[in-house]
């Protein structure tokens, strides 16, 4: 039998979330999970040691976390992962937030490697979600399965075709691979124009220690990429943003939009408007920076609410104003947790 959620009981207005910097946060990222079903070589090691089940916030207890969020001012909900829907009942989830919606959250949303979307594709555009982000690196089969070490690529694509017969708008994200995908980049940017998906490029950032596969040797900028770009297509710079910390191009020749995520050539901390709150309760204000507020032991000190929101208000207070990644300072500028662990 499914889970009935609890009903929504609107709080008294809040003051809003405002960093030291004067910045909104209206945008939380949320990891349910640091499991995934593809071990992709930019984001974990082949074989993880992932946290252990009990480690994790229950689904009720991330339910509760996220609406305190929502009810000091978030607006914007993505879920992470690790791969968000391999997590067991993970749809519960998703239909209890679905019910602020228009109560405070303006969209739901969530990031995924497309391996579980054929599955879930329909269940989600019932909880009210509308455009899902899908990691894919790379068009050829056989350099999908390096890449994600366990993936395949019919099952993505798959996945890909079945959210869009939800009508769920679908965003391509591509971390930009030096030596890996730079052929890729004009058959990749066709594919997305002739699907009708939006197209973002991602620098790879250095976060985890991945064994015998180094950041350097991944690292291709997006300067370098724009620049190739350039050779075919006319760039416009758009004043569009999503929330997020792309800034988008308009190609003019084909029309589409593409995003570039630049955190080493360019930083993108002057707006940044999110934090990322982690499967097992601890809150990061920034992806580049260590430091992080456990928001579990307020959760379970009440039942109220009431600890909970000031120890949000304090980490928020804590939010730095900008990341410290940077390859040239070899392990100095480099984050030892796996993106999987704080949620991509």
């Amino acid at each position: 039998m499914p889970r009935m959620p609890r009903p929504y009981v609107p709080c008294m207005q809040q003051t809003p979330l405002i960093d030291p910097f004067a910045r909104a946060i209206t945008y939380l990222r949320v990891s349910v999970t640091d499991r995934c079903d593809f071990r992709c070589t930019y984001c974990m090691a082949e074989h993880m040691q992932f946290l252990p089940k009990a480690e994790l916030l229950t689904l009720e207890e991330l339910e509760r976390l996220c609406g305190a969020f929502v009810d000091l001012g978030v607006r914007k909900l993505r879920i992470t992962g690790g791969e968000p829907l391999v997590r067991r009942n993970i749809m519960s989830f998703f239909r209890v937030m679905s019910g602020r919606l228009g109560s405070g959250l303006d969209e739901l949303t969530l990031t995924t490697n497309g391996s579980q979307l054929k599955r879930f594709a329909a269940d989600l555009a019932e909880c009210g979600v509308r455009r899902v982000n899908v990691s894919l690196d790379t068009l050829d089969a056989d350099k999908f399965a390096a890449i994600t070490r366990w993936g395949r690529l019919p099952q993505v694509l798959d996945g890909i075709r079945a959210a869009q017969d939800a009508g769920l708008r679908v965003k391509i994200n591509t971390v930009a691979l030096k030596g890996f995908n730079e052929s890729e980049l004009f058959p990749l940017v066709d594919w997305c124009a002739a699907e009708g998906h939006d197209l973002t490029f991602i620098e790879v950032m250095p976060m985890g220690d991945m064994g015998e596969e180094t950041r350097l040797d991944q690292y291709w900028p997006l300067s370098d990429l724009r620049a190739r770009l350039a050779e075919r297509f006319t760039l416009t710079a758009l004043t569009e943003r999503t929330g997020g910390p792309a800034r988008y191009f308009r190609l003019e020749e084909s029309g589409q939009k593409l995003g570039f995520i630049t955190p080493l050539t360019h930083n993108f901390c002057e707006s940044c408007n999110r934090v990322r709150l982690t499967c097992t309760g601890e809150l990061f204000m920034c992806l580049g920076q260590e430091d992080r507020a456990d928001l579990r032991a307020s959760l379970r000190a009440s039942v109220d609410d009431g600890l909970l929101r000031e120890a949000i208000r304090a980490a928020i207070a804590r939010k730095p104003k900008g990341h410290d990644f940077d390859y040239a300072r070899g392990v100095g500028g480099q984050m030892s947790r796996h993106m999987s662990h704080t949620g991509g």
